[in-house]
């Protein structure tokens, strides 16, 4: 029976982002599972995430699995430098521990940076690495968003990234992950070969469902059908300031010449597809303006017009905190809107010392400290409690179960909005069901997310918008103040480098 360690280690750092992430932000798992230690990792089988779909896989090829610890918060900034190290050191120290293990699998991310360590993913790989010597695979699955590093390539046997964005195919990719490493334990030798994209792809132009990826990913599974490798491709994620940030295309193979003529042509697909990556995003004003007339247009239609609020995404680096859209659905007078997550606990605490239907004043939201930032103070109506306890339903994160703090609902001139204490990305309709909502009966949907949502809203939406509101994480890479990035790459499709301005390493606002 082989005897697998397995543990997982997720977070997606946005270098730019305002709030660091500690290690109670993992141990309350913002949006993920909490912190899990032991056999009760086990129960993530049942689950759409990674480490669920290897232990589902693992179980059945009949390995031996000894769990050690899975963690895993809302992207944020740097990942503090001695919560990095308490949970590398967990990891390094039960591989040291075990006895006679025949191989090593982790649930990862691919964009961690800590903040003493640019490159989380690949200097936990290295200790890996010389704590099992060469001989043991390590296998790692990887998110979408991955900043592919040379260390990761090469510390590690196999690394395996999910192919679609929404992300419903995180508990698949464990599996591939299972299915690849018994195929090493019956012989089968893998060349490796890696390539760096030379521009940067905004988040919102990354999704699967959308043009230019979705054709680039059905490449990539037609290559994988007729040959014997097996490709990756992840754009990345852009606001990791780092040398090494940025897209990757990679594979394996037993044959070399299969790879190298299975990547050229993947290769060639993404960079003529250059120009097609290129992303425009509405103002706040102009995307409820444009809702209300797309809502005039399809009148007889009773669907809610969905905007994502995607520069404060909790799912990239953001606080959900904002306020720019809901001062839009204000301005323009708009009723029956929906708009959450706000994450304000001081809000939510004011709200639970009243009753239920009461009114009060305060100031909500608005404390990034964001440029064109403020609270929004009025008099709100408070229209439901929840302890914010939920089980995601949707797509993604199938079958999670996860925890947003005591929340409440709050409603101010046919406008509600849900208020949470502790931040998460709003890609599930259970995030909105939890206060008795139907989001399906709204007008406008505001939701703090970039692309996640769409996979459990698209189906009830008439029309998806994204909006630039003031926020933490950049949709433009150009907008944001890059020092560490390589110089070389452009940093939006067809655009410029750093290296072809003046100022080597330019600031730009």
């Amino acid at each position: 029976m082989k005897k697998i360690i397995i543990a997982g280690f997720q977070h997606e750092t946005n270098t730019f982002a305002p709030t660091k992430a500690r290690y109670q932000d993992f141990v309350q798992g913002g949006g993920f599972p909490p912190l899990t230690r032991g056999a009760e990792i086990l129960k993530f089988r049942e689950q759409n995430i990674p480490i669920g779909g290897f232990i589902q896989e693992a179980e059945q090829l009949g390995y031996q699995l000894l769990p050690v610890i899975w963690a895993a918060t809302s992207p944020s900034a740097h990942v503090e430098q001695g919560t990095y190290q308490r949970i590398c050191d967990e990891i390094i120290a039960a591989i040291h521990n075990a006895n006679q293990v025949d191989a090593i699998y982790l649930d990862l991310h691919g964009a961690m940076v800590a903040e003493q360590v640019d490159d989380g993913e690949g200097e936990l790989l290295r200790h890996i690495r010389e704590a099992v010597g060469p001989d043991i695979p390590v296998i790692a699955s990887l998110d979408f968003h991955a900043n592919v590093t040379q260390a990761m390539f090469t510390q590690s046997d196999v690394l395996m990234s999910y192919r679609t964005y929404p992300h419903v195919d995180m508990a698949k990719t464990g599996q591939r992950c299972a299915q690849l490493l018994e195929q090493i334990f019956q012989g089968k030798k893998l060349h490796k070969k890696m390539y760096k994209l030379p521009f940067l792809i905004a988040l919102n132009a990354q999704c699967t469902e959308l043009e230019p990826t979705q054709s680039c990913m059905t490449l990539l599974e037609q290559l994988e059908q007729k040959t014997s490798v097996q490709m990756n491709f992840t754009p990345g994620f852009p606001a990791a300031d780092f040398a090494e940030c940025g897209g990757s295309i990679w594979g394996y193979s037993e044959s070399f010449s299969q790879l190298e003529q299975a990547m050229q042509c993947l290769i060639e697909q993404v960079l003529e597809n250059e120009k097609q990556w290129s992303m425009d995003f509405l103002s706040p004003d102009a995307a409820i303006q444009q809702a209300l007339k797309l809502i005039q247009q399809e009148n007889s239609v009773a669907k809610p017009i969905v905007i994502a609020d995607t520069q404060d995404n909790p799912g990239a680096g953001g606080d959900s905190n904002t306020t720019g859209m809901l001062y839009a659905l204000y301005h323009h007078q708009v009723k029956n809107a929906l708009i959450g997550l706000i994450a304000d606990p001081v809000v939510v605490q004011q709200a639970c010392q009243l009753k239920m239907g009461e009114h009060f004043h305060t100031q909500l939201g608005g404390t990034s400290g964001i440029t064109g930032d403020f609270p929004f103070a009025g008099e709100f109506k408070i229209k439901a409690y929840s302890d914010g306890k939920f089980r995601y339903a949707g797509p993604m994160m199938h079958g999670v179960e996860a925890d947003i703090g005591p929340s409440v609902l709050l409603e101010i001139a046919g406008i509600e909005i849900a208020v949470s204490s502790y931040k998460a990305q709003l890609l599930d309709r259970n995030m909105f069901k939890i206060f008795g909502i139907a989001p399906e009966e709204k007008s406008i949907i505001v939701v703090k997310s970039s692309v996640h949502f769409r996979a459990d809203f698209q189906d009830i939406a008439a029309a998806i918008l994204v909006a630039k509101s003031p926020g933490a994480m950049k949709a433009d890479p150009n907008d944001l103040p890059w020092k560490k990035i390589n110089p070389d790459i452009r940093l939006v499709p067809l655009g410029e480098s750093l290296a072809q301005h003046d100022q080597p390493l330019r600031r730009i606002v």
